[in-house]
């Protein structure tokens, strides 16, 4: 069983600063790609910002071009963890922020999404 925790949500004023973390737990055999998405009241679920293994920078990440310049993805040393620096917040980032990992559960399997239960984010302005 795969396990993603994330913490580090909050309220923060227009303009600070919030920094999310991830942890996978459980028994599997490796991790592809990690990545933070959001859905915000009566919206879609949307990809916000996600980094897969290989290049040469320690992964490969991609970005919404709504949070480009500000938000920042990293993964740990392990490759089990994922963190999010938010920076320059906008009331418009408010919205639960659920961390999503491609986990391969043994040598050969396919990889598989799972979710983290989420976060709230809140920015006010």
């Amino acid at each position: 069983q795969v396990q993603l925790v994330e913490s580090g949500g909050g309220l923060v004023q227009a303009g600070g600063s919030l920094r999310l973390s991830c942890a996978a737990s459980g028994s599997f055999f490796s991790i592809n790609a990690m990545g933070w998405y959001r859905q915000a009241p009566g919206k879609q679920r949307e990809s916000v910002a996600v980094i897969r293994s290989g290049g040469i920078s320690g992964g490969i990440t991609n970005y919404a071009d709504s949070v480009k310049g500000r938000f920042t993805i990293s993964r740990g040393p392990a490759g089990n963890t994922v963190h999010l620096q938010m920076n320059s917040l906008k009331p418009e980032d408010t919205a639960v922020y659920y961390c999503n990992a491609a986990v391969a559960v043994a040598r050969g399997s396919s990889y598989l999404d799972y979710w983290g239960q989420g976060t709230q984010v809140t920015v006010s302005s």
